[in-house]
């Protein structure tokens, strides 16, 4: 491993330990994916504790939502900007704060009384997310400057990245049927801790830019986290209130002034929160688009595949969870076939091959019926798409952060996350709200029980979400034919 580093745009380099040995690269890899796994597991474990939820706290199905959507406000709203402090505060700091907000706002969930309550933490914990998130890959890119060294870790982080949505389901219907659903908040105390004392043992103190916080571009930071607030905001509500209506269009009209209003403030500040240079890299641009599409994609997947298991084939949240596991162990092996194949060719093959994998096992995946099962109907088709999405994230992931320079890496890791999330909030609200009028559509023209009516609808969605990955595909033309060819 490299242990020196050259001067940034500001002239003064972050500072790091003079020698890093094997068993201190490999901690900090383990404390990064595990950190990641947290964050994202976060994103759905939720999910099947909602109705014990919804019961205990006397919930109305508003409220229940919010418990979801509470989490993505504070996770997707912040993460460019958790994405910046790690540069400017350094990597360590940012990392101990997020782990001890989000290990914290966990506590506090699950020892909620009232609705308020909850939703409040869970919005803690999106915070608390959003800088942690950022800081994990950061940890990775700063720590593994050698591009093989790079390519294995990176490999390992996109594959627990992916297993944490995917796995979500599963550790929430084994937590919530045999220790009740608290749990899955309380599971985050000892994991949380343990982190803590990790990096502070394990973690360098690194400083960060030269100015620090007084660098924070603050108008910038503050129209970007309501521009994103307000674009998720009104994603998500799209999906209880239809996009016409005023509690959807109104806040997405925000967010297009708010986020215009941002570039034309980084344009003309000294030191901006997002330089617009950055966001003229190709590489980094066309990366950033597709992880957007693949996020849209897998976050459809795994709530329509919920659904389609508990509402018409009427599995236990139990059983729906474990029917993830495949889908959950194929990510891993497409990541590590991506990190084994990415040192001889480079990104793109490997993006345009597991998209387009994952394209075919969506559109076999729309072909889901009212009389069938998850053995003739889905575990294929998950295990295809879900194989295609671990070979094409890894290599994404790589080619969106390999061209940012040193003191840009938490901002580059922000971009990356930020996609992401924006992509899975938007593909879920368009998709879903696609399968509730296909299922609505069905049903008005009679001759189609609910059951069929609901298939239907996410069988639509799941098509949609191939062509979704089409684009992927599409995009990973435009990425450069081997890392570092273009920028």
């Amino acid at each position: 491993m490299q242990t020196a580093t050259s001067p940034g745009p500001t002239g003064t380099a972050p500072a790091r330990p003079a020698a890093a040995g094997p068993r201190s690269t490999a901690a900090i890899l383990a404390i990064a994916c595990v950190a990641q796994f947290m964050v994202i597991l976060d994103v759905s474990i939720v999910n099947v504790a909602l109705p014990a939820m919804r019961t205990e706290l006397h919930l109305s199905g508003a409220g229940q939502q919010w418990i979801v959507n509470a989490y993505t406000l504070g996770f997707a709203g912040l993460l460019l900007l958790g994405g910046r402090l790690a540069d400017l505060v350094g990597t360590k700091r940012a990392f101990l704060t997020g782990v001890t907000a989000f290990t914290l706002a966990s506590l506090a969930g699950g020892l909620a009384t009232d609705g308020a309550w909850l939703i409040a933490a869970r919005a803690v914990q999106g915070v608390g997310g959003a800088l942690l998130a950022p800081a994990t890959l950061t940890l990775i890119m700063t720590t593994f400057t050698e591009p093989a060294a790079r390519t294995r870790a990176m490999g390992a982080w996109s594959a627990v990245m992916a297993a944490g949505g995917a796995t979500g389901a599963v550790v929430g219907g084994l937590l919530t049927q045999y220790a009740g659903w608290r749990w899955v908040l309380f599971v985050n105390v000892p994991i949380g801790a343990a982190l803590l004392a990790a990096a502070l043992l394990w973690v360098p103190a690194a400083t960060g830019a030269q100015g620090g916080l007084r660098r924070l571009d603050l108008p910038g930071a503050l129209t970007v986290t309501a521009g994103l607030t307000a674009l998720v905001y009104g994603i998500i509500s799209a999906e209880t209130h239809g996009w016409d209506a005023p509690v959807v269009w109104g806040p997405l009209l925000a967010a297009v002034a708010l986020l215009a209003g941002f570039v034309a403030l980084e344009a003309r500040v000294a030191h901006p929160l997002v330089p617009l240079r950055v966001l003229r890299r190709r590489t980094l641009a066309t990366a950033n688009v597709v992880v957007l599409a693949i996020g849209a994609a897998m976050f459809s997947m795994w709530f329509l595949l919920s659904l389609y298991f508990q509402q018409v084939l009427h599995y236990s949240a139990m059983k729906a969870g474990l029917c993830f596991l495949p889908g959950s162990l194929s990510i891993i092996v497409g990541a590590r076939i991506a990190t084994r194949l990415m040192p001889r060719t480079g990104s793109r093959p490997l993006l345009i091959t597991g998209a387009l994998l994952s394209t075919a096992g969506f559109a076999w995946l729309s072909r889901i019926s009212a009389d069938g099962s998850f053995a003739t109907d889905v575990a294929a088709p998950l295990v295809l798409a879900t194989l295609g999405t671990g070979l094409a994230t890894m290599p994404t992931t790589v080619a969106a952060t390999s061209s940012a320079a040193r003191d840009e890496a938490g901002l580059a890791s922000g971009l990356v996350n930020t996609s992401r999330q924006i992509g899975g909030a938007l593909g879920l609200a368009v998709l879903a709200t696609v399968a509730s009028h296909v299922t609505a559509d069905r049903l008005a023209s009679g001759g189609h029980g609910l059951p069929a009516a609901l298939a239907a609808g996410y069988g639509r969605g799941f098509l949609i979400a191939s062509a979704v990955m089409v684009c992927a595909a599409l995009g990973g033309l435009a990425l450069p034919s081997r890392n570092g060819a273009k920028r």
